[in-house]
């Protein structure tokens, strides 16, 4: 095989991986490559998605104006990282990290910066793992491992979130650690998706490097004969109906459960929080991700209303009115979203009140006191919309919404997204936001849903990547 060939294969094999692998963790992800073989090859690009597309003046004075980003060869077979804020190249809305190696000299990896990340660690561990195979692969140019390097790629989730907590925890001083963070892992997984009566797992589990277990104000301990291991998930499970709803915690050391105790920990912990059907994991007061559904995420579950943020902006609305409208209805999602039902919200933005069919009030709500604002979201349980104006206040609940039928309707969303596609589409002042049962939430403009999740095609072909100089001209 040409060396050409190999390279595209190669490429194409572990790229695809990555982007499948990323977006089962977070949304839709798109993932590019900039890459020279040698010190003196010119700087190729492999960007399927068009990833990079509107970054082209940056990366031409930082790879083509400059030579800075070369380097020196790597001798060894260690693979060097290098992280966006040493190199200088740190493109908005964009996860980068670059890396050397003996047989790659220098590779840089991109993806996408989802805007409710819990952080950004896991995914660089995962880029990391990318350019690791790229180097091996190089090295051994052997094409019958590529399908398992992109097979790797895809499940990598676990593998990259123990990395991360290992460097994470070793930068704040906790190197000789007795902690092993795979069956921690492990036993989250196993506890979240493990119900007990028919209820699902709530209360916190809170693991403390053993040393510092002198430092924990226990309200009680176990025997040690009688600590359960952490590994034995159901006993866990049952063991954290003791610490639901309430300040104390579950204390292991990462092997067996010690405990009940209350107060802050000690040290560099790892916590897991049980909410039901999702929880969040935690390095001491760092949100790490979540996880659901037996696996981990790397969303922090909360509403992402950018797009409204940004329709609010188009309005003559006062700056002042328009980030506390942007709070109530934030608030009001994320109380919908974690309560497990449905609504939908009529944002009113014209200056002359719409007449909206629904349960009205002698004098409209006013969102900025908290008792009426809590009463508000506990209204929006009711079938039908709540219609709130840009005077801060709620003016009704129950509101139908009627409208002609439009383009775009899709019987498999419900009544909620199409009747938010109709009524959108006639008033051209009005905003909606529809919030799932499951959590999905969908912001309406002029009969066009503006939250619609792109999917990306699968990459298609295996020519050469072009040189980074002619991609940037083109």
């Amino acid at each position: 095989m040409s060396q050409a060939s190999f390279e595209n294969i190669c490429i194409f094999h572990i790229m695809e991986g990555l982007r499948d692998g990323l977006t089962h963790f977070s949304k839709p992800s798109r993932a590019a490559l900039i890459y020279a073989e040698k010190p003196d090859s010119p700087p190729r690009i492999f960007d399927p998605l068009d990833l990079l597309s509107g970054h082209e003046p940056k990366l031409r004075d930082f790879y083509l104006y400059s030579s800075q980003w070369r380097g020196n060869a790597v001798t060894t077979n260690e693979l060097r990282i290098i992280d966006a804020e040493d190199n200088g190249l740190d493109l908005t809305g964009i996860i980068s990290l670059g890396a050397r190696s003996r047989h790659m000299h220098y590779q840089a990896w991109f993806t996408d910066e989802h805007p409710d990340m819990c952080s950004v660690g896991p995914t660089k561990r995962w880029l990391e793992f990318a350019a690791g195979l790229v180097s091996q692969n190089f090295a051994t140019r052997d094409v019958q491992n590529l399908d398992t390097a992109g097979f790797v790629l895809q499940h990598c989730a676990t593998h990259a979130i123990r990395d991360y907590i290992v460097d994470e925890r070793s930068r704040q001083g906790w190197w000789d650690t007795q902690i092993r963070v795979y069956p921690f892992l492990d036993a989250v997984l196993g506890v979240s998706s493990t119900q007990e009566e028919g209820e699902w797992p709530r209360g916190r589990v809170v693991v403390v490097e053993p040393s510092q277990l002198d430092k924990v104000r226990f309200v009680c301990r176990f025997p040690a004969l009688e600590q359960p291991q952490l590994a034995d998930t159901k006993h866990v499970r049952k063991l954290l109906q003791a610490v639901e709803e309430s300040g104390r915690v579950l204390v292991s050391d990462g092997k067996r459960m010690l405990g009940i105790a209350i107060g802050p920990m000690p040290g560099a912990y790892l916590a897991a929080q049980f909410s039901g059907h999702h929880g969040f994991l935690w390095i001491k007061d760092s949100l790490v991700c979540s996880f659901s559904d037996g696996r981990f995420h790397s969303s922090n579950l909360r509403a992402n209303l950018v797009q409204l943020e940004e329709l609010l902006l188009e309005t003559d609305m006062d700056m002042g009115d328009q980030h506390t409208l942007l709070q109530i209805v934030s608030l009001m999602v994320n109380r919908v979203r974690d309560r497990k039902h449905g609504c939908t919200l009529v944002i009113d933005t014209a200056k002359e009140q719409l007449s909206m069919s629904g349960q009205h009030f002698e004098k409209p709500l006013d969102l900025q006191e908290s008792s009426q604002l809590k009463l508000a979201c506990s209204l929006a349980k009711l079938d039908g919309a709540v219609h709130v104006g840009r005077d801060l206040k709620l003016h009704g609940f129950a509101c139908l919404m009627d409208g002609r039928i439009v383009p775009g309707e899709n019987r498999a969303r419900g009544a909620r997204f199409n009747s938010a596609l109709r009524f959108t589409a006639e008033h051209e002042e009005i905003i909606v936001v529809v919030v799932s049962a499951d959590r999905p939430v969908s912001i309406f403009k002029d009969g066009v849903e503006l939250t619609a999740q792109c999917r990306f095609q699968p990459i298609g072909g295996l020519t050469r990547p072009p040189l980074l100089a002619e991609w940037i001209m083109s």
